[in-house]
């Protein structure tokens, strides 16, 4: 959801109306950051907590979602579907004269097994896997994403309103190819949310 921006003044624009242009994009990125924390949410998954700082060493942000898996999907997952989850974060900066400056981008994925040999779940993570011996235990490892470093540190002279795109979603694309068939109608499987929030001044690390 890129947030608004002013378009480039015309040289024929009276400068009190270009000055108002730019006003309104100023009170667009305002209004995102005071939206309510279910109003951008784009599906079954509950945003518990979004944020993002600028610290010394980077931008972080710290994502928590709760869900509950639709049966059609613990159904798959119990006979031996993994299913990955995915955090995406763009960090970008606003420009009133162009598209927003895209500066930074990094993406989490979670993979999720069931092994019926145990009865247990299985999430993995980068090079590291941990075993719950329930679902929601399993399901909450993949919920929470927290001091996630998602970009090099700013300058700090910037004094710019930076912002990022967070999206949380069920990665379909990663399920076996014939599973993918037919999801398109099938809304249970579009477990996703998304926000956009500004960049905080954070505590140096």
């Amino acid at each position: 959801m890129p947030l608004p921006v002013a378009a480039p003044a015309d040289p024929s624009t009276p400068p009190r109306l270009a000055r108002r242009a730019v006003l309104g994009g100023g009170l667009a990125l305002l209004a995102l950051a005071l939206l309510p924390p279910g109003a951008a949410q784009a599906g079954p998954v509950e945003v518990l907590r979004v944020a993002a700082h600028r610290a010394s060493d980077g931008v972080y942000v710290d994502l928590e979602t709760r869900f509950d898996l639709p049966a059609s999907v613990e159904e798959a997952l119990l006979k031996g579907v993994a299913l990955h989850f995915t955090a995406e974060a763009a960090l970008r900066r606003p420009r009133w004269y162009w598209r927003d400056a895209d500066v930074a981008r990094a993406v989490r994925t979670w993979r999720l097994n069931y092994q019926p040999l145990t009865q247990n779940y299985r999430v993995s993570f980068g090079g590291l896997s941990q075993t719950y011996t329930s679902l929601r235990e399993a399901l909450h490892a993949v919920q929470y994403c927290g001091q996630w470093r998602i970009a090099e540190p700013l300058p700090s002279d910037d004094d710019a309103r930076y912002y990022v795109e967070v999206s949380y979603r069920l990665d379909t694309s990663q399920l076996p190819r014939p599973l993918q068939i037919g999801l398109g109608s099938q809304p249970e499987w579009n477990l996703v949310a998304e926000r956009t929030i500004l960049v905080g001044n954070g505590h140096g690390r």
